[in-house]
């Protein structure tokens, strides 16, 4: 099924304000009210049983999720990511060996906004190993990825009718670190785009840094920042990266040393200053565990991250005025290794994927005090890894 691009006949600096206005809206509490059913597509490991993505839809009275089906999706749709105009969406094949080179790849569907239905456009390569993360840009004409082996991240433009043309832009990352196997060189784990769509941050596991790049969103350019990067603590392992929806902030995980990491954001230089480093574990903790998903409520009021090995969702609230983040507690994910979560766009629901026990479930987010609450909806999916949500049409 083939649909226009809706944002296809945009240009240049227009199309971005209009894209970053419709988000800033979309992400505003009042707007989100009126919502009252989601679509949900969950991105999994193949390795097993599973069959692809899976979609269902979700009651936000209630919090109870639907199937709608799977759709085969290629080895291993681990991360997911929406198309700003809901038509495409877009899932990394987590291998390290693409028509006989070593890549791994990634692969569009166009996305009916009513029914869930995704169905097949094309696959490319991801010009890098192992990839296990990707951002669509504001404008909705390119794709950003994060090669974890391949240690480098890609841009795919983004064709007429939401298909993927060949890289336009690969920067390789150099350098290692002090974890013995974990950091012998560079492991790029995530890519994400400031509201303004002028600058990618790359959290790099393998050595220690958060890097910045100048993104040019009509050529598919990614250019070096100066300064190109900000550390963290030697081994602490950056994984992924969110940025405060509306202030100057930004929050990394790291995933070898279970912290995260606050920054203040100049979005004029793109450049990024650590100011706070807290542990995401409770105190006295001495099991092996490992973070891997951090992310800031629609409000900006919490932060969460996720513990695999504790099996807990950290909580932390907000300093408005600093961005300082001060410890709320844990909740138990119910289930073995949450790998992911997605928060849903109203900000009323928080669903854990628990990817070594198979599950989905499903947490009411208490809007004054950010704590989590079971619904007591827990949903069989196997390996579940990636949780992205839209409003359904």
């Amino acid at each position: 099924m083939k649909k226009l691009w809706a944002a296809g006949k945009a240009r240049g600096l227009i199309a971005v304000m209009l894209a970053c206005f419709a988000w800033g809206t979309a992400t505003g509490m009042a707007s989100r009210e009126n919502l009252t059913e989601l679509l949900v597509f969950i991105g999994t490991y193949t390795r097993g049983e599973s069959k692809g993505i899976y979609i269902y839809k979700m009651d936000l009275n209630s919090g109870a999720l639907t199937p709608v089906g799977v759709t085969d999706s290629g080895p291993n749709p681990s991360f997911l990511a929406v198309h700003p105009n809901h038509r495409f969406l877009y899932a990394v094949n987590e291998i390290a060996e693409y028509e006989g080179e070593k890549t791994g790849s990634i692969t569009a569907f166009s996305l009916d906004p009513t029914t869930g239905v995704l169905d097949f456009l094309n696959r490319q390569s991801s010009s890098g190993a192992i990839p296990c993360h990707l951002v669509v840009d504001a404008a909705g004409k390119n794709v950003l990825l994060a090669n974890y082996v391949g240690g480098n991240v890609s841009v795919l433009p983004i064709q007429n009718g939401g298909r993927l043309g060949r890289a336009t832009s690969v920067r390789q990352h150099e350098g290692s670190s002090i974890h013995p196997s974990r950091q012998t060189g560079p492991r790029a784990h995530s890519i994400n785009l400031d509201q303004a769509n002028r600058f990618a941050v790359a959290a790099d596991l393998g050595i220690d840094r958060v890097l910045v790049y100048r993104f040019d969103g009509a050529s598919g350019e990614l250019t070096p920042n100066d300064p190109p990067s900000v550390s963290v603590k030697p081994g602490a392992g950056p994984r992924h990266f969110a940025f405060h929806p509306s202030q100057p902030y930004a929050y990394v995980i790291n995933e070898l040393d279970s912290t995260i990491t606050a920054f203040t954001y100049d979005s004029k230089l793109g450049t990024l200053e650590s100011m706070q480093t807290l542990s995401t574990l409770p105190e006295g903790f001495e099991g092996v565990t490992h973070t891997a998903e951090v992310q800031v409520h629609p409000s900006g009021r919490f932060v969460y991250g996720s513990n695999r090995g504790h099996d807990s969702i950290a909580m932390f609230r907000v300093d408005a005025t600093s961005g300082r983040l001060s410890p709320i507690g844990h909740e138990p994910t119910g289930g073995k290794t949450p790998r992911n979560f997605g928060i849903d766009p109203s900000g009323r629901y928080l669903i854990a994927a628990n990817q070594d026990s198979d599950s989905l479930v499903v947490f009411r987010i208490d809007p004054e005090a950010g704590s989590l609450q079971s619904t007591g909806i827990v949903v069989d999916v196997p390996a579940p890894v990636c949780v992205k949500m839209i409003p359904r049409q």
